[in-house]
């Protein structure tokens, strides 16, 4: 049975990939729509770069945009990590398509109203659309399945010691949405770190058709600021939330009660679960925490072969 999903995000290299690997899989998720939420770059660039992704592959999916920083406070961007176009590395063609007029709320009120059944929300970037909606619209809840998240991390952060970029960028609307009873499966650090793809595996990427291509042309900017870090290995965070949806066995996972730091000095952002055996609180969020990393890397290859031959089709059919 076709899931039906909204894709929210800010590509973001790993977001790119998160969306083809959706796209490749048809039979199993519906993209509705897509929105954007500044936080690895502003949102006109993170815009323009979902654009340019579905243009590249010919996937005519509505994109709305959303909101342009935090709920409170000013946007804090992923720029040292992405680039100065949020997805630097390859030149992608200009987009043949165009963000819709209507902004992202609105939009994904219209998918959730009119979608048959309810439909899941797969936000990998900050929080703040989705948080917008559920407190907009409050009786739209029972509309949503779920959400498969990218954001968080029960361990350790990575833009502080404790916070995780999309968490850190707008603690508040995390807030909303981890206190909404929504169902929520959080792909933080703790699984998305061992999602790693190596340094061989990009090359080889780089041997195939024209999508697997572009794919390790982003990996190859991406991997620079992972390396900096003293990173082994690029993280593919965003498209576990995806992968969740498709393949939920390659992945181990705990329910944890989960809440949002929004005032601590040193802590601000921190997706802090609680661990122990017996807890004053009901678990809230479906943590993953493992991931089979050979057969996730397994399936980002054949999506993007996939997507490949599709690409290389549809040339032959123009030329």
């Amino acid at each position: 049975m076709t899931r039906p999903i909204i894709i929210d995000c800010d590509p973001g290299h790993d977001d790119a990939i998160a969306i083809l690997l959706a796209l490749a899989h048809p039979a199993q998720l519906e993209i509705k729509g897509i929105t954007t939420v500044g936080g690895n770059q502003v949102l006109e660039k993170i815009t323009d770069n979902a654009l340019k992704i579905l243009s590249f592959v010919g996937a005519d999916i509505p994109v709305a945009k959303g909101a342009k920083g935090p709920l409170l406070g000013t946007l804090v961007t992923g720029e040292e990590a992405h680039g100065e176009s949020g997805m630097d590395g390859p030149v992608l063609p200009p987009s043949r398509y165009r963000p819709l007029e209507m902004g992202a709320v609105e939009f994904m009120r219209e998918i959730l109203l009119s979608s048959p059944e309810p439909v899941t929300l797969v936000p990998i970037g900050p929080l703040t659309n989705i948080a917008t909606l559920i407190r907009a619209y409050p009786e739209l809840q029972s509309r949503i399945a779920g959400i498969s998240m990218m954001g968080g991390g029960l361990a350790y952060g990575n833009v502080t010691r404790t916070a995780e970029f999309n968490i850190y960028v707008d603690p508040e609307a995390a807030q909303i949405v981890f206190e909404s009873g929504i169902p929520i499966t959080m792909s933080g650090l703790d699984v998305t770190d061992k999602a790693a793809i190596f340094d061989e595996e990009i090359e080889a990427l780089k041997t195939r058709g024209p999508v697997s291509v572009m794919v390790g042309e982003l990996l190859d900017f991406y991997s620079i600021f992972g390396k900096k870090m003293g990173y082994h290995g690029n993280a593919l965070h965003d498209p576990c939330a995806i992968a969740w949806l498709l393949k939920p066995e390659l992945f181990q996972s705990k329910m944890v009660d989960v809440t949002i730091e929004t005032q601590g000095t040193y802590t601000r952002g921190m997706t802090v679960g609680d661990l122990r055996t017996k807890t004053d609180r009901e678990p809230n969020v479906n943590v993953l925490l493992g991931v089979d990393r050979e057969a996730f890397i397994r399936l980002i290859f054949e999506a993007l072969a996939i997507l490949d031959a599709k690409v290389l089709q549809a040339s032959q059919g123009d030329a």
